[in-house]
């Protein structure tokens, strides 16, 4: 079984797709950027993008040029990944979600519907985000030139769990197995296997023994 690209879908030339890849309606994969003069994205040519076998790029879903997507992996209809991402096997990215660019997301990881990751951030193995997540990268909001040095992403621990509608400040770290609560401003990093809440978010207690990972 080779690849299926819809008719309407555009793979742009050298794009690498695996073994049962599906392209569907409208999507667009190996697309090259277009970058502000004041982008602080990189500027240097983009390999072609690899998409491993078995995995459903939706409905209007855009990949850029410089990413590789692991196998078995469902990227949502109308979400859209940048360049120079990677994700490993099985991740799940809803609909209308956005990895902005040099980000690593871990295999098994979901970002549901409407979630924003943003650039430079890392997203380690199972982490779940839930809709309308927002991540931040920028403590100055694009002003001063010292920010350039200091642009960074959250990274969230393998296992962790963000709940609905919460916003994560620039570099902050949740460690593995925690749990933010829906809604939470995080300013700070989450200790390991705790449960947050709130605006800011603090601890409230340990995550149950029942939901960690080794339990399931």
């Amino acid at each position: 079984m080779t690849a299926e690209i819809h008719e309407t879908a555009i793979v742009y030339p050298g794009t690498v797709l695996g073994e049962g890849v599906k392209v569907l309606e409208g999507a667009v994969v190996g697309k090259q950027p277009t970058l502000s003069p004041r982008s602080t994205a990189k500027r240097e040519p983009l390999p072609p993008a690899v998409i491993g076998a078995g995995t459903v790029i939706s409905t209007g879903a855009v990949v850029f040029a410089g990413t590789t997507i692991g196998e078995r992996c469902i990227v949502g209809d109308q979400s859209c990944i940048r360049e120079r991402v990677t994700l490993g096997a099985d991740v799940v990215l809803g609909r209308g979600s956005l990895i902005e660019n040099d980000t690593t997301v871990g295999s098994l990881t979901k970002i549901q519907a409407g979630a924003y990751i943003t650039a430079y951030s890392t997203l380690e193995e199972n982490v779940f985000i839930a809709p309308c997540v927002v991540t931040t990268n920028d403590n100055f909001m694009g002003r001063t030139e010292r920010r350039h040095a200091l642009i960074k992403g959250p990274t969230i621990r393998r296992g962790a769990r963000v709940g609905g509608g919460c916003v994560l400040c620039p570099g902050i770290e949740i460690g593995e197995e925690a749990f933010v609560g829906a809604g939470a401003v995080v300013t700070k990093d989450v200790p390991p296997r705790m449960l947050v809440v709130g605006n800011p978010a603090r601890v409230l207690r340990e995550v149950a023994a029942d939901e960690l990972l080794e339990n399931q």
